[in-house]
């Protein structure tokens, strides 16, 4: 091509636009780096201030407990379960974007799910030992600590989806199950993870045979590529065109803290959440099992609220929203918020406008109503009731009076106004 016929319109390549991008983050990185202030801020930054007491322990996993706080104290308490990758303490960032004071202003007494971190003896933990063995022994924890029958479950992100399992396997421990950004539905909906994860291109034994455990760093680099520019560029320009506002140098710092503070996966968890959830999509076809042990679906029928990011890239609404359409549970909801994977815990928006009604969600199903308060159960069916697996007053507003009489040894025609009572509560 001739010289002269060489555009010259003044627009840039897409090697120059590359070029001045890379430029302007090294530029912002140098004038972060020469920020005193920065450093100062990133050492000294505090998170996870929320004071906690730890009830129990199992192998690296710790279990907290926080009071609730003002007038209200509700009957049934919160158990958090959190992912097993990163820190927990996401929810709990900063007094006032924290998920953990939410709860509890709103009278929950809190427990919260702390992993710790898989070392070379735990390569072989699958998720088995993390649903059947750990979270059913920390939900036996609570019901012993709260003296209460059921709990209400907040499962966040993979903890979200272990929850689903939970429930499905334990259902008569579970009053109302939230999944918060949880991956359930994977059928060509899970993004840019499902598509990597894809098994004509990733085998995840490739990389637990190397390791043994998942490297954080492995995770974090991971994640970090789904949106590079915002990840290694973007996000430090902003900080360096803000470096005298001190509150957002403070909540980068936090976020930044938290971000570099990964932990290992253990190995077969990771393969199993890989082949079983990415690739084989089992969960959503009720075709799970743990340990030999049916993870059935069909028996989630306590209340179960979905809260979504709607620009969440991690786990996107259509990796979620499917979920609600193949369980049985007639008392069903989702939040969609105008928010990312991580905004839904830190957003000061998503603290403004959503958690408040995530709370009143839990709330209206949390009036704690013991089996005896109503009329016609004595201590004799209340025995014989919980005998059969019907622990609250929403398991009994659920149960069927056919099927019931029989494992209750109660008549069929005592037990019909006794359910009509409970629905009437929950």
């Amino acid at each position: 091509m001739s010289s002269d016929r060489i555009p010259t319109t003044g627009y840039k390549t897409p090697f120059e636009l590359s070029a001045d991008i890379w430029s302007a983050a090294a530029q912002a990185m140098e004038q972060v780096g020469e920020g005193t202030q920065v450093a100062s801020v990133m050492a000294d930054v505090d998170v996870g201030e929320t004071p906690s007491e730890v009830i129990y322990r199992e192998n690296k996993l710790t279990l907290h407990k926080y009071e609730p706080e003002g007038d209200t104290e509700q009957d049934v308490p919160i158990l958090v379960v959190y992912a097993l990758i990163n820190r927990p303490y996401i929810l709990d960032l900063q007094p006032d974007r924290s998920v953990i004071r939410q709860l509890q202003r709103a009278g929950f007494t809190t427990y919260l799910i702390d992993w710790g971190e898989p070392s070379r003896l735990d390569t072989t933990l699958g998720l088995d030992d993390y649903v059947l063995r750990y979270i059913d022994n920390c939900v036996d924890q609570v019901k012993d600590d709260a003296s209460v029958d059921t709990v209400n479950i907040l499962g966040y992100c993979m903890g979200g989806t272990m929850s689903a399992m939970y429930a499905a396997l334990r259902p008569e421990k579970v009053n109302a199950l939230g999944l918060m950004a949880a991956g359930l539905c994977f059928d060509d909906t899970g993004g840019v993870l499902e598509l990597w994860g894809d098994e004509s291109y990733y085998d995840p034994e490739a990389v637990t045979d190397t390791f043994g455990n998942v490297p954080s760093d492995f995770l974090d680099y991971g994640f970090a590529l789904m949106d590079p520019i915002d990840n290694f560029v973007t996000k430090y320009v902003h900080l360096a065109d803000n470096l005298d506002n001190e509150d957002l140098v403070e909540n980068f710092a936090r976020m930044e803290r938290w971000l570099s503070d990964g932990i290992d996966v253990a190995g077969r968890a990771y393969v199993q959440f890989l082949r079983w959830l990415y690739q084989g999509n089992l969960l959503y076809h009720n075709e799970l099992e743990l340990d030999g042990e049916a993870v059935d679906i069909e028996r989630i029928e306590m209340p179960v609220l979905q809260i979504i990011g709607e620009y969440d890239h991690l786990i996107p609404p259509d990796s979620s929203k499917p979920f609600t359409e193949v369980i049985p549970s007639d008392d069903t909801a989702i939040m969609e918020f105008s928010t990312g994977h991580i905004g839904l815990s830190v957003s000061g928006r998503s603290h403004a406008e959503l958690w408040p009604s995530v709370m009143e969600w839990y709330e209206e199903r949390s009036n704690g109503i013991s089996l005896e308060s109503i009329e016609g159960i004595g201590p004799t069916y209340a025995e014989r009731l919980r005998g059969a697996g019907i622990d609250s007053v929403a398991a009994l507003a659920r149960a069927d009076a056919a099927s019931l009489a029989d494992a209750a040894d109660i008549p069929e025609g005592r037990l019909t106004p006794l359910i009509e009572q409970a629905r009437q509560l929950t």
